[in-house]
């Protein structure tokens, strides 16, 4: 492997590590803090994480991630290594599909969804239920899929 690759591996796999870390506070206990709030009061904060969201320093990590695992994907298959290209090419799958896939895919359009909705509406205990228990299952697909990208970026580095 030569230099330029093993940092960005190292890159990578600390990019993963820090948004399965990320992936992790949320799971392990910003969820179910938020749940035993009021709903009105558990909506707000939550809009409010979600815009905070949206700035350079989660934004930076979640995608300049994808962008190291993309570029190792192109390195795993244009020179081919019996043992460290399978990792890799593990380790970007987790990561794009598992992680910024289910990003786009799952989390994003509830937290849309939940941005829209009145905090003191008619509806909101059960747009708040429904919201936190669908948005935590795809947030722990995302924790175990950042984990175990960055394991595998490790392993290729050995």
């Amino acid at each position: 492997m030569s230099a330029p690759i093993e940092v960005l591996t190292v890159l990578a796999a600390v990019g993963c590590g820090l948004m399965g870390g990320v992936w992790f506070a949320f799971s392990g206990f910003v969820m179910s803090a938020l749940a035993r709030l009021e709903p009105a009061d558990g909506i707000r904060a939550m809009q409010e994480i979600n815009r905070r969201a949206l700035r350079p320093p989660l934004m930076l990590a979640l995608f300049g991630t994808a962008a190291a695992c993309a570029a190792l994907t192109v390195h795993a298959l244009v020179t081919w290594d019996a043992h460290r290209s399978p990792w890799l090419l593990a380790a970007a799958a987790l990561y794009l599909v598992g992680t910024v896939g289910v990003t786009r895919a799952g989390n994003v359009p509830l937290n849309v969804k939940l941005d829209r909705t009145p905090a003191h509406g008619p509806q909101a205990g059960l747009a708040w239920a429904h919201y936190e228990r669908a948005w935590a299952a795809f947030n722990h697909v995302r924790l175990a899929t950042s984990a175990g990208a960055s394991a595998a970026l490790v392993v290729a580095l050995t």
